[in-house]
């Protein structure tokens, strides 16, 4: 039956085995699915507190009594020097603290801002860190889920491809083999209809003169 061999069933199974071939191929080779928080990383080790280590100014207030005792043994030494009465002596003393005393208020005053504006600068530094950071971790998180989806979308579509691909040609090789089991009952039927038919004035079929001829 080599004369009746289809070429088109034929090619249309090639090509539905290789739609097959790389459907499976493509299966086999899609991309693992990720986790886009992985290299997310802990920041507390950022967090720290910059008004913890803040000291009481005391230097100051150690100044104020070192001065405070100095100014009185000097103010005593001069009234003693001078003659002047005991009250003069004690107004000096007190006028003496007094100023000793406005100095050091001023000087702990200025350390203890000092203080708290150097801590003030570490705490909105380490804020600009924490959120620089936390900007560049959700940006490798967003990057990464797109890269996914973006591949995920033409794997998906190529694999969509292939599979309407091999059904069209299983189709085709389908539709083939139905046209040439008809193209060969048609030929059979045309056959049977030239054998059957007489020949001559005898009333003899081709075929029985055929098989009668010797």
């Amino acid at each position: 039956m080599g004369l009746f061999r289809n070429e088109a069933a034929r090619r249309a199974e090639r090509s539905a085995a290789q739609a097959a071939s790389n459907l499976e191929n493509l299966l086999a080779n899609r991309q693992e699915i990720i986790n886009p928080y992985s290299n997310v990383q802990d920041l507390s080790s950022m967090i720290s507190n910059p008004f913890a280590n803040l000291q009481v100014a005391t230097k100051a207030a150690e100044m104020q009594a070192q001065q405070t005792d100095i100014s009185l043994a000097q103010t005593l030494d001069t009234l003693r020097a001078t003659g002047a009465g005991a009250g003069g002596a004690t107004a000096l003393a007190q006028a003496a603290a007094r100023s000793k005393q406005g100095i050091a208020a001023s000087i702990e005053q200025q350390e203890a801002q000092n203080a708290q504006l150097r801590a003030r600068g570490e705490q909105q530094a380490m804020q600009m860190k924490m959120s620089e950071a936390q900007r560049m971790q959700e940006a490798d998180i967003l990057g990464q889920t797109f890269q996914f989806q973006a591949q995920e979308q033409r794997d998906v579509a190529d694999i969509s491809r292939q599979a309407s691909l091999q059904q069209q040609y299983e189709q085709q090789y389908q539709q083939a083999k139905q046209n040439q089991a008809r193209l060969l009952g048609s030929v059979f039927s045309t056959l049977g209809s030239i054998a059957a038919a007489p020949i001559g004035g005898n009333g003899g079929s081709l075929i029985g003169n055929f098989l009668g001829g010797k």
